[in-house]
């Protein structure tokens, strides 16, 4: 394993400068905040598909290299714990058994506590030696740094359908008064989806806000064992009833 001298980080700084510095030296930056340290790029013939996902949680986009990660960062948007997100956030260098190597890591996201995530998406079936080697020195990097480290794959195809369905509606646009507010106050206790909404009014006009509150956490429903629907419970998070 390398020891923490061993580690560098290339980025680009607020300034824009192109910047090689030791791990100790720059862990405590605000790397949420800074442009990615290489472009995403597509080109013809590429196996995987690029395309931007547009964060709630920062109001501006995010690039990604495929469709999983364009999941993973729906994801990590989802995660109220997360309050700032950016893709290929740096490159780390580390002296690997066949000399220096780098790796860049997906996404940095900042959490609420502050803390660090840094996050690598890779199927378990498309792991090489080398890019084991890779996820390896990055979470011992972080581990060095204080940040926490997640190797991310295949989604739960539940979840993720769920998931996709609610961030259809992550725009603060949705959030609509007073009908947000009656909606809370309707799942005050464990109740069906369209039980709640009816008790609010149409489902044109409610859903959509419902869903909006749902994406937000600020309702809670299951979303891991069925596909939402007419009859999913929906209730207020723990400590807020």
């Amino acid at each position: 394993m390398a020891e923490p001298a061993g580690f560098e980080v290339a980025y680009v700084d607020e300034d824009l400068v192109r910047r090689r510095e030791s791990l100790a030296a720059c862990w405590t930056l605000d790397f949420e905040k800074l442009r990615p340290v290489r472009p995403v790029k597509s080109y013809p013939g590429q196996g995987s598909v690029t395309r931007d996902y547009w964060a709630a949680t920062t109001g501006g986009q995010v690039s990604c290299e495929s469709q999983l990660e364009r999941h993973h960062a729906m994801l990590l948007d989802f995660d109220p714990q997360v309050t700032g997100l950016t893709c290929q956030p740096f490159r780390l260098f580390w002296p690997g058994r066949r000399g220096r190597r780098g790796h860049v890591p997906d996404f940095f996201a900042r959490l609420a506590d502050g803390g660090g995530l840094v996050v690598d998406v890779r199927p378990d079936d498309r792991i090489e030696p080398e890019d084991a080697e890779a996820f390896a020195a990055t979470a011992r990097a972080c581990e060095l740094a204080g940040w926490s480290f997640r190797r991310v794959g295949a989604i739960d195809p539940v979840l993720l359908a769920n998931v996709r369905w609610l961030a259809g509606y992550r725009h603060p646009r949705y959030h609509l008064e007073p009908v947000a507010t009656r909606l809370l106050a309707a799942f005050a206790e464990p109740t069906a989806l369209f039980a709640g909404a009816e008790r609010v009014g149409d489902h044109l006009a409610v859903l959509p806000v419902l869903y909006h509150l749902l994406w937000r956490r600020l309702l809670d429903v299951e979303l891991g064992l069925a596909p939402l629907g007419p009859h999913s419970a929906v209730r207020a998070p723990r400590g807020r009833r």
